[in-house]
């Protein structure tokens, strides 16, 4: 379980909180829990989170508050709010603004345990997708800027010939630019190149 996702709860309910860290625990989930939002702010420790459970109503700084906290500071795991009935639109608009879902009191163990491991998938493939474009990014800037036109050249679909009358230099040296590009991307195909390309174009976007 050591190496398990850690799931962090924030809610005022003791009793919540305890039960919450049992069912987390009954399905190999690691938990840390945090009686206010205040006390989770407070603590400058926090572990490697990657899922925040989050009561949406507290004393002192409530589960919005908190939310939007986080949010200034590039939230970099996703929240799920638990809310009563009467807040559902409050939760609603929180997802509109980056929240990732919602459950609503009472929640049954099964929807608890489906909407926290969707969230922790969804964590890990976002993280591993912005590790994936650091590192196309650092590949691209090892590139000088003529090896960077050869390269959007190439993935917009040009020849060697067509890209040697744009940039005015001849077929030979585009060559070897495109040979100095596949090395440093370390793409080991052209649609491999091309992918780069695009993630970094959908990047900049």
């Amino acid at each position: 379980m050591k190496n398990e996702p850690i799931v962090c709860i924030v809610d005022d309910d003791e009793a919540i909180r305890e039960s919450l860290r049992l069912l987390l625990f009954a399905d190999g989930l690691r938990s840390c829990a945090y009686a206010s939002a205040d006390d989770f702010l407070a603590d400058k420790r926090h572990p490697d989170i990657q899922c925040m459970l989050l009561d949406i109503r507290m004393p002192g700084t409530d589960g919005l508050e908190l939310f939007r906290i986080l949010s200034r500071k590039h939230l970099a795991f996703p929240v799920i709010f638990i809310t009563g009935h009467g807040d559902i639109p409050l939760a609603v608009s929180a997802i509109k603004h980056g929240a990732f879902d919602f459950l609503t009191k009472p929640f049954r163990e099964g929807e608890l345990i489906e909407k926290v491991r969707s969230a922790i998938n969804h964590q890990q493939s976002t993280r591993k997708h912005l590790l994936e474009l650091q590192d196309i990014q650092a590949k691209y800037d090892c590139c000088t800027p003529r090896e960077q036109d050869v390269m959007r050249l190439l993935a917009k679909g040009s020849t060697n010939k067509g890209i040697a009358d744009a940039l005015g230099i001849s077929s030979r040296t585009v060559e070897i630019h495109r040979a100095h590009v596949m090395a440093k991307m370390a793409a080991d195909s052209l649609p491999a190149l091309v992918r780069m390309v695009s993630l970094l174009e959908q990047q900049e976007d």
